[in-house]
C-alpha cells in the first residue's frame, strides 16, 4: 500500500459553489491524504483524464446542481473506460433521499449531504481502501 492516500475533488457540472468541496479538501489534507482540486465547471471527461493523470485512489465528486443522476454515472463509466474499476468515488452535495440507492448500486462509495462530519468522511475513505 503506498503511503498517502491520494483524492481527486472535482466540481462536475455548471454549479458555481465550492465552498463546501474545499472545506472537504482542507479536511483530507489535515488527515495526511494527498488532495488534488480540479476547480470548478469540470466535465466527466476532464475529471476521468486528472483521476488517470494523478493516479489516485478517491474521486470525491461535489454536486450541488441536481445533476447527480447524470454526472455520476458518466463519471463512473469513465474511469471503467480508462482501466481504474478500483477508484472509489464518493459524493457529496444535494441528494435526494430516492437517488442514493440508484447511486450506491451504481458503485458510488459514500453520498454526503450538508452538514455531515468531514470526520466520517475521513473515516469512510480509510475504511474502503483498507
Amino acid at each position: 500500500m503506498q503511503d498517502k492516500i491520494r483524492v481527486l475533488i472535482a466540481k462536475p457540472g455548471l454549479d458555481g459553489h465550492d465552498r463546501g468541496a474545499k472545506v472537504v479538501a482542507r479536511a483530507l489534507r489535515d488527515a495526511g491524504m494527498e488532495v488534488i482540486y480540479t476547480g470548478l465547471r469540470q466535465t466527466p471527461e476532464m475529471i476521468a483524464e486528472a483521476a488517470l493523470q494523478e493516479d489516485v485512489d478517491v474521486v470525491g465528486l461535489s454536486i450541488l446542481s441536481g445533476a447527480h443522476m447524470a454526472l455520476a454515472p458518466r463519471v463512473l463509466e469513465l474511469l471503467e473506460a480508462n482501466g481504474q474499476e478500483d477508484v472509489q468515488v464518493f459524493l457529496g452535495g444535494i441528494i435526494p433521499d430516492e437517488d442514493i440507492p440508484k447511486l450506491q448500486k451504481l458503485g458510488v462509495g459514500g453520498i454526503y449531504g450538508p452538514g455531515t462530519s468531514t470526520q466520517d468522511i475521513v473515516k469512510d475513505i480509510r475504511e474502503v481502501l483498507q
